[in-house]
Formats: structure tokens, sequence, C-alpha cells
């Protein structure tokens, strides 16, 4: 029999060493090397004939594979289906990580609640006793308390139960709770959340049951272990909101069956999570009159189009290194816009604080705002606002041309849905003739006209 061998995994990053160091050589971290014991030989190499015989007979030619859909299994909440896609895939692992109390556990347990009729369920908390998810349900109010709990840790444990009850969906709550007996490190070190995680998924996979598992997050807010957890799960979403608000977003960011960046929009009610039937509004301020510094444009969030507000200050810097701060927006495409300003639409900044907001805490990653962002900033200069009822999108090149976005005339459709009755667009993102949109359009090729359509429209 082959004597084991000791190897070193760093605890940050799971890089594996045959001997101990002080400092990880991959990711640099300090003291976080952890013996850890594997059996040695190559297991690999001794596969035997018959083992690579049966590989051999599951090979498939791709033409000759099944169509068919796959059954969706519905949570619930539509604005929950929307994010995963249409529903829960059977054999699907969803990963979702958030801030501490932000409301993972909430949601999925409303979830069950109501999937629960249709589908078998079992929820595994690590983290609470069976006392304490009653006491939370019973607050939240669902309307079935028959939910399967259990309060294991084991994750070999926790599969033998699902083998007998044989559930459609899985939640564990959380990974970073769970150990496996087949490694001696703590719960929560890198090599268990691998351990823990490659079990779950072969389970889903050969039962073709749909595992959902809640991860913490690190300060900086990514999820915490190793970032091949996120490569080995199907889905990845995450929860994000703005410090002091009610509203939760949901976003995902990771989907193999659907669309990636598409967004779920709650709010955070005493019963719990409820869902937002128009997530335009929530994020547009209502100003009772218009104000200098505000612009409303069009952002597409995975297949849904988002009325989102971007405000701009504009004031004289008191040092000379002017700041450019952006919240919601990328803060080194806010300097490079301010210098396509002052080179083609004729308007400095050089020694004005810029300051840029979205409001509702919603990030804007795609280039539509632009346009808006810039309009906004010489609204704040000028000291006037932008004409009512006005949305703004669009693309601003280096050379001062105004580039077309995706979805433009579908951008507009839902703007006029919103009551808005103007727009100023790149010129490519011109409707076609005979759609009438009954909202005025000024199409712009260059950054100085869109400064001067916004200036005439006053």
């Amino acid at each position: 029999m082959a004597r084991e061998k000791t190897r070193y995994v760093c605890q940050q990053c799971g890089a594996q060493a045959m001997q101990w160091s002080g400092q990880c050589t991959d990711c640099g971290a300090w003291n976080s090397m952890e013996a850890q014991a594997g059996a040695g030989g190559g297991r690999g190499a001794r596969r035997t004939a018959a083992t690579a015989r049966d590989a051999a007979r599951r090979v498939q030619i791709l033409s000759d594979v099944s169509e068919d859909l796959v059954p969706r299994m519905a949570s619930g909440m539509p604005e929950f289906d929307r994010v995963l896609g249409g529903g829960f895939v059977p054999g699907g692992v969803v990963l979702i990580g958030g801030d501490p109390g932000i409301g993972k556990s909430t949601l999925l347990l409303q979830v069950l609640a109501q999937m629960q009729a249709a589908t078998p369920t079992l929820y595994v908390t690590g983290e609470e006793s069976p006392s304490q998810v009653a006491l939370r349900a019973r607050r939240l109010g669902l309307p079935r308390l028959d939910l399967p709990v259990l309060a294991e840790t084991g994750v070999e444990d926790i599969l033998a139960t699902a083998v007998i009850s044989r559930p459609g969906l899985l939640v564990i709550d959380s990974i970073q709770t769970l150990h496996s007996s087949a490694l001696e490190s703590a719960a929560g070190s890198v090599s268990q959340l691998r351990e823990s995680a490659a079990q779950l998924v072969h389970y889903a996979k050969r039962e073709n049951c749909c595992i959902v598992i809640v991860g913490h997050v690190t300060k900086e807010g990514a999820i915490a272990g190793p970032r091949v957890l996120e490569h080995m799960v199907d889905t990845v979403l995450y929860f994000e909101h703005d410090v002091g608000s009610r509203y939760r977003v949901v976003r995902a960011v990771k989907n193999r069956f659907g669309a990636v960046n598409e967004l779920g929009v709650f709010s955070m009610e005493a019963a719990g999570l409820r869902e937002v039937a128009n997530p335009s509004a929530i994020f547009l301020s209502g100003h009772s009159a218009p104000v200098p510094g505000s612009a409303v444009t069009v952002t597409r969030q995975g297949s849904r189009p988002l009325l989102v507000e971007v405000q701009a200050l504009v004031d004289r810097a008191q040092s000379g290194n002017p700041r450019r701060v952006t919240q919601g927006t990328d803060g080194s495409r806010l300097a490079m816009l301010i210098a396509v300003l002052n080179r083609h639409g004729g308007v400095s900044l050089a020694d004005q604080d810029v300051f840029a907001n979205v409001v509702g805490g919603m990030r804007i990653q795609e280039t539509a705002a632009d346009l808006p962002l810039l309009l906004a900033a010489v609204s704040s200069l000028r000291g006037r606002p932008l004409p009512a009822r006005t949305v703004i999108f669009g693309e601003v090149g280096l050379a001062g041309e105004i580039r077309p976005v995706q979805q433009g005339e579908e951008r507009l459709r839902e703007a006029s849905k919103q009551g808005f009755q103007r727009a100023i667009v790149p010129a490519a993102n011109r409707p076609r003739r005979g759609v009438k949109l009954g909202m005025h359009i000024d199409a712009v090729e260059r950054l100085e006209q869109a400064v001067a359509a916004a200036r005439d429209a006053e």
C-alpha cells in the first residue's frame, strides 16, 4: 500500500506545494499554507481497463443527443425566475452570495415554502437550529410550515439524507459551514470548500436534483473561498443593495441556462422580500420640477430595459488637483469623457470637481450612459436643468462621435411607456420609418450637436 504524502494547501487561493513555506508563491499570502494528507502513488495512473471501457461507452455524438427542452421548476416569484432564466433547472447548481443580513436565507425560505406543494424540498442549515428557522418562518407569515429542515454540517450525512428523501430542490445554507470527513482541515478552508462543492455538484448531476448553495462574501464583496467554486456551479447570483435602502437587487453574473447580467428587484418588508412590479420607478428620484445636473437614461440589464437617473455635480475645485468621484459608474471612464467634452464639446471642466451618481444604488456597466452623464455635467456647470420628460442615451467616442447602442428602439419604447416625451439619441438609433413612439427624437451624430440640442430645448 502506498504511503500517504503530505501536501500544503494555501487557504487563500488553493495553490498546492509539497513543502511548507511562509508565503504562498501564487497569491503572495503569508502564513496561509496548511498541511493536508493525501494518498500518494497517483490514483489516476491505476485506473483499470474496465473503468476506461465504461467511460468509452458513455461517449455520445452531439447530433444524436436529444434536443428536448429541460422542464424548469418555477420558484413562485417571477422576479427570481427572471434572474434564473425561467426557473430552476433539474440537475443545476446555483450559488448565491451577498452581504450579511441582506436577505439570502429569507428569499430562499420564501421560495421553498411556495414550491413545497409541487416539488419535494429540503432546507439544510449549518448556521441555525431548526427552532430558529421555524421562528423566522412564522415571523415571515409563510403559508406552509411543513417544510423539511435538516441541521447538519457533514456533507456525507447531508447527501445520505438526500438519497433517502430525494428532494427536487436542495438548499445548503451555507457552504462555509460544511466539512467532509475525507479531509482533516477545518470547515471553511479552501480544501473543504472545494471538496464539499465537488460532492454536491456530483450528486446534483447524478440524481437530477437542483441544489442552491448560499455563500459568504468577503469585505470586497466577492464570494469567499477559491474562485474555482464559481467555475464548478452552473449559476452564480449576487445580492446587491444601497446602504440604508430597503430595495434589493439580485443579479446573475454567470448562468449556463439563461442571460448573464439579468436582474430581479425586491423590496425588504416586515413580511420578507416582495417583488417590485415597476423597477424603473425606484431608480428615478421623482423631482417635482427639473433640477440642474440630472439626466434620465435607459440601461439594459439582461433582457430588461430600465430607466435610471444619472446625477452630476460640478463645483469649483478647492485645490490644484480636481477630483473625479463616481458612484455606480466607472471613474476612469468619467475622466476620459471629461477630456472628450473639453476637446470636442467646447466645455472645459479642468478646474472643476465632478461628482457622478446613479440613483437607487444601481451600477451601470454599459457605455449607453456616456452621453447622459456628460449632459448632466454640463447642466450642473451652467446651473440650468435639462428639459423635463427627456430621456438620453448614447456612447461617446474619443473623436467626439456619438455611437449607437444595442436595442435602441426597445429603449425608446420603454421610455415612451413611462411617459417621456423627448429623446436625445445617436443618429443610428433613430426609429425606423413607420414606427410611432409618441415622442420627439433628437438624433445626433457629434457631441457638440448633443450639447446644442440640450441647450436649445431648455
